[in-house]
């Protein structure tokens, strides 16, 4: 290990009479940031997700094809198989894992998850760091409630990663872009700009750009506008706060192009919107 960050390892251990979510459990689940050792022929009892969110290695199932993993990557281990996996030779990578049992399982299987050995993308951002924190200290309490939230929890994480999987085209290419979206409507008060936002979101530019295009009807600057002038409006109607303070909240350092920006798109000016349409 080459991590400063430390080894997490939860191993629960809670009689089964005492939980309410008899059909699925925890097995365990852990951190290893900075892993360096590499598997070979490695086989499980047990069904497990592995998410990367650090360095790059690579997946191989049953002497198929060695498949890349970087940051940004999950992949599952599974009984019945044999697996060939872990950090490039001299590197390592930062990955999280779950490990589950339970009748439950077969639904997964049959219905949603398809284990088909090959390495998935996720997106690595504060968001999924946090769900699987939240999941370790639900498992890290011990006591049954948590542990049966956990796996539940755990459930619809997964479910969602499988839903962001590019065969699953339409309905989670607007699922992503909502998710943007959103984002974007929480950032009013900043600078925003296409670099910024597709960073965060792990795309390059010209996706972001088509994304906001294809699901708004807007270039990315023009919608970032009517989202600004959107707020814009809310706020002269009900505050008190100047044209030149409300440009200012919304990221527009010059109160006249900021007015101007307004009255192209709703037909006034600002300050004649506050007085058409206020009390």
């Amino acid at each position: 290990m080459i991590s400063k960050s430390p080894i997490r390892v939860f191993a629960p251990a809670v009689d089964s009479a005492r939980r309410r979510i008899r059909t699925l459990s925890m097995v365990n689940a852990g951190h290893l940031p900075g892993r360096t050792l590499q598997r070979e022929k490695a086989v499980f009892k047990y069904w497990a997700v592995v998410i990367i969110t650090g360095g790059q290695g690579y997946y191989q199932v049953d002497e198929g094809e060695v498949q890349p993993v970087r940051a940004g990557s999950w992949f599952c281990l599974y009984p019945g198989s044999e697996f060939n996996y872990g950090p490039d030779e001299g590197g390592y990578w930062d990955e999280y894992y779950f490990t589950v049992e339970g009748s439950r399982l077969e639904e997964w299987l049959r219905d949603w998850l398809f284990p088909d050995g090959k390495v998935q993308p996720v997106v690595v951002d504060e968001m999924l760091i946090q769900r699987m924190e939240g999941l370790f200290r639900l498992i890290d309490s011990g006591a049954p409630d948590n542990l049966d939230r956990a796996v539940l929890q755990l459930e619809m994480f997964l479910y969602e990663l499988v839903s962001l999987k590019e065969g699953h085209a339409a309905g989670n290419r607007e699922q992503f872009a909502l998710r943007i979206i959103e984002d974007l409507g929480h950032s009013l008060d900043t600078s925003i700009t296409a670099v910024a936002a597709a960073a965060k979101h792990h795309i390059s530019v010209s996706t972001l750009r088509r994304i906001i295009h294809e699901y708004t009807g807007y270039p990315f600057n023009e919608f970032i506008h009517r989202l600004k002038v959107a707020e814009a409006r809310n706020i002269l109607l009900n505050t008190e706060l100047s044209v030149k303070e409300i440009a200012e909240h919304l990221g527009y350092h010059d109160m006249f192009y900021f007015s101007r920006i307004f009255k192209r798109i709703t037909g006034v000016a600002p300050r004649e919107y506050r007085n058409r349409v206020g009390p």
